[in-house]
Parts: C-alpha cells; structure tokens; sequence
C-alpha cells in the first residue's frame, strides 16, 4: 500500500520512519510512504502557502492553489486510472473518530493521500471541492495533522504480515474482534516478586485453561471499569458467554 503524505514539515516524519518495530514495514516497501511539501509546489520568491483569513481572526489559513498543484503532483506520480483514485484524506475535528475497526479496513486498502493541515486550517474551498474523508483523532485539537497521520501510518503498518516479531500478537490487542472488542489483560513479567507484589497466582500456576480464564475475568473486569459502552456492545453482539455474565454479576 502507499501513502502519500502532504505536509509543511515533512522531516518530522523521518525519525519515525526509521525507529521502532514498525520501521520493517516502510524499509521493506509494505507500506510505501512518500512526503509531500506544498511548499515546493507555491509561487514567488517565498514559497508563500498561507494568508490571513477574510474576515478576521487570529493566524493564518492555508491557500488552496498551493495544495492543489500538490495533489496533482501527487496524482500524476501516482499514475491512477480515473476510478480508482486513492482517496485525500484531512485529519479534521469534524472527522470520522479512528478505531479499531478503521485501522482494518486501511490496513487491507491500497492507501491514500494524507493531506496534514496547519495553522487556523485549510481554505474551506479546497476541502469542497477535493477532499474524500475526514478522520479524527478524538476531541481535542493539535498544532497540525502529523502527529495523527503518524498514529494512523503505525496502527497500519503494525497490521502488516511479517511486521511484528509475533505474527499473531496483534490479535491479542484492545479492541480487537478475537477479544470480543474488550481491552486487554495486565501484563507480568520477572522477576516474580518485585516492590513486594507477587505476581497473580493463576499465571504461575502453568494450567492453560486457568490461565486463559484469569486473562478473560480480567479483560471484562477492565473493560466493565473503563469503557463499560464495549461491554455493553460485546453483549449486543453476542460475544459474552453465561461464565463472563456470571463474571460481570460478580465484580458489580
């Protein structure tokens, strides 16, 4: 998959391509990441990207013909027939709230054009007229899109065969379908004792089937603790069998 990316700092990005696990999926071509600077595509002896906003305000607005020779820069590189263009994607507050179920479906897509917005925004005009979806972060804003084209890049390529040292420990995380959609289970490792807290009994006991019931009560208690709405969607679902309901009857 490629991913194309328009932003006004693309050397953000570099360190982040090249560090952590997820580095094997850009290094290796999994996913294909390609930085675009607007900049490069403005006019005059500036390179001007941004001007005041008509009617007032504080900061600046990013101009629409800079973005615009951007993406059809991007578009003829890409070389797409006319149905099957990737989409331009804005990370926006307006936009549709990123999740798990999100991840999946641009895990398994052919990528798209992440267009990272600065200052007090982009001209609403170019927007109208080019941009396909809106994706959000969550309820709260951030100096520019990098960061969540960075957070959606990495949920994505950590999806990827051969990515993770375990090919299957992604399925083991939050809100994944083989959880049910629950969060995960604490974690322990050694030594056994440490600050003078043993860990969990079940864990040591090397039976199979307990150790996978402990994990299980412990992902319902968790998750009926913190984010009750995926308990509630689990039951909706069908996913919680009479032993997790007696579970959650327990812990209250």
């Amino acid at each position: 998959m490629r991913f194309d990316i328009i932003t006004l700092f693309p050397e953000l990005f570099a360190p982040f391509l090249a560090s952590g696990v997820t580095r094997r999926a850009y290094a290796g071509g999994q996913v294909d990441v390609r930085l675009w600077n607007p900049r490069d595509h403005a006019e005059g002896n500036y390179r001007r990207v941004d001007d005041r906003p008509f009617g007032g305000g504080p900061g600046m607005v990013m101009m629409a013909e800079p973005l615009l020779r951007c993406l059809a820069a991007i578009r003829t590189e890409r070389n797409e027939p006319d149905g099957e263009k990737a989409p331009l994607v804005l990370f926006s507050p307006i936009g549709e709230a990123l999740n798990h179920a999100g991840v999946e479906r641009w895990s398994a897509s052919a990528g798209a054009v992440l267009l990272c917005g600065r200052y007090e925004g982009i001209d609403q005009r170019f927007i109208d007229a080019y941009v396909d979806r809106q994706v959000s972060l969550g309820d709260f804003v951030l100096s520019g899109g990098e960061i969540a084209a960075m957070a959606l890049l990495d949920a994505v390529a950590r999806l990827q065969p051969g990515v993770l040292n375990d090919e299957g420990s992604h399925q083991l995380d939050s809100f994944n379908p083989a959880l049910d959609g629950l969060l995960d289970c604490p974690h322990y490792t050694r030594p056994e004792v440490w600050a003078q807290q043993h860990v969990p009994a079940a864990l040591m006991s090397g039976h199979h089937t307990q150790i996978e019931r402990w994990r299980r009560d412990q992902r319902l208690a968790i998750t009926a603790r913190h984010r009750p709405d995926l308990i509630d969607a689990a039951r909706k679902a069908g996913r919680l069998t009479p032993a997790d309901e007696a579970v959650l009857v327990k812990i209250g």
